[in-house]
């Protein structure tokens, strides 16, 4: 089974808590929004605490040192495909336009023989937690309403 971890960055706003949410790169996602919006995770070994793979994805993921602060645990969730996600959010404010994400080769066109780079995230974007609720992995919706129950 494979385990992801990361960390969701939320800030307050007038209306309420906004949250960091990265849309996944590569073909597959470059004309969704509905379900092509994450935290900034990624996968980790057995040997590897979840928590120091959530940091590490986080500089992998958008070329940026996870912020210190404290870390709020969200805990686990299963998505469809069957990938167990462990999630922290950190109160921390950061400009999308600082990012500088880390990229992955994958062979595209299917069967043409030829690899292609693509941007982990290819952007990233503050969302209120309604909206936020709408664009990010259906399994991931639970960290934002256990963000809210965290939140006063």
């Amino acid at each position: 089974m494979k385990r992801s971890a990361g960390l969701l960055l939320f800030r307050p706003a007038d209306n309420g808590l906004e949250v960091l949410l990265g849309h996944m790169g590569g073909p597959f996602f470059s004309r969704r929004d509905a379900g092509a919006w994450t935290i900034p995770k990624g996968e980790y070994e057995p040997d590897e605490s979840a928590w120091a793979a959530a940091r590490r994805e986080f500089e992998e993921e958008l070329g940026l040192p996870p912020p210190d602060g404290e870390a709020v645990a969200l805990g686990e969730v299963r998505q469809t495909n069957g990938k167990i996600v462990t999630a922290w959010a950190i109160e921390a404010d950061l400009d999308p336009a600082t990012i500088a994400p880390g990229t992955f080769r994958m062979e595209w066109p299917p069967r043409s023989g030829q690899l292609q780079e693509f941007p982990e995230l290819d952007r990233v974007a503050w969302f209120g937690l309604d909206r936020g609720r709408e664009v990010i992995v259906k399994a991931q919706a639970a960290f934002l309403d256990r963000l809210a129950e965290h939140s006063p």
